[in-house]
Order: structure tokens, then sequence, then C-alpha cells
């Protein structure tokens, strides 16, 4: 059945549970999402020497485990905030209203911490950010957050 099927049918699937499991529990749908810049000029040593971007990224991996999913991408083309990250809710939190959120000038590890305790604690539309992530928050045009795919 096609989620354009369940969505008609009240979030019905074939055996009536709206989406439930065999074990009756609800399915998690997408989990927040943190993508993050490498390639271009994110990422690199000649932007941004001393950083150990490789490092970062491992340990964002490592951080937020199985409760977010991290992947990388060429670029966002928001080179003149870099390092950018953006994180992305999950499909609970863009249900409670979340979108997803650019962070810009991510160089620290202590900005690494801060994502990965924001993704556990349920990302944008559940969660704010912690610590002085909101000081990280930047704007990007139209033309670049809706090349991104989601």
């Amino acid at each position: 059945m096609s989620r354009r099927d369940r969505d008609r049918e009240g979030g019905r699937d074939r055996d009536g549970k709206g989406g439930r499991g065999r074990d009756g529990r609800r399915g998690t749908g997408s989990p927040v999402t943190v993508t993050v810049c490498r390639g271009c000029c994110c990422g690199t040593e000649a932007k941004h020497p001393g950083v150990d971007h490789a490092g970062q990224y491992e340990r964002l991996r490592t951080a937020v485990g199985s409760a977010g999913r991290v992947r990388a991408v060429t670029c966002l083309d928001v080179c003149t905030q870099s390092n950018v990250v953006v994180v992305g809710p999950s499909s609970e939190g863009r249900a409670a209203g979340g979108r997803p959120v650019w962070l810009g000038f991510v160089l620290m590890d202590e900005m690494i911490d801060d994502i990965a305790a924001w993704v556990h604690a349920g990302g944008p539309g559940l969660a704010d950010p912690p610590g002085l992530l909101d000081l990280q928050l930047i704007s990007v045009s139209r033309r670049v957050r809706e090349g991104l795919a989601e």
C-alpha cells in the first residue's frame, strides 16, 4: 500500500494497524539527519588549518550513533560560513513544526558535542539547540535551501 493510500485511509495499512509493526509498536519514521559539508572549502586544511576535519566527522558519527543519521556532502554552497552543518528534523520533529537548521563556523569539538546532544534530545521541533549552538545559526538563500535534497 502506498503512503498516499495510507493517508487517504487514515493511516491504516493492510493489517489495519495504522503503520504499527507485528509487536503493535509504531514505526520510528525517519531519524534526525545531520548533513556535514565536506569536499569544497569546508573540511579542508587550506581554509581551516589546525582543525582535524576527518576526526570531527568521525567523532560526530560516533557520538550520534543510532540516534540519528550523519552524512557528508560535497558542498552546501555557503562557503563564506564554513564549516557548515545542517540538522534536519526527524519525522516526529517535522510533525511538531521542526525545519532544517543551518549551522555555520562549526570548528570546535564542543560544537560537535552539542550537535550530538541535540540529536539525542530529539533535534529540531522537539528540543532547543543546546549550549551555544544558537549562536551558530546561519541564514541561507532560498536557492541554496531548496536545492538541498531532504
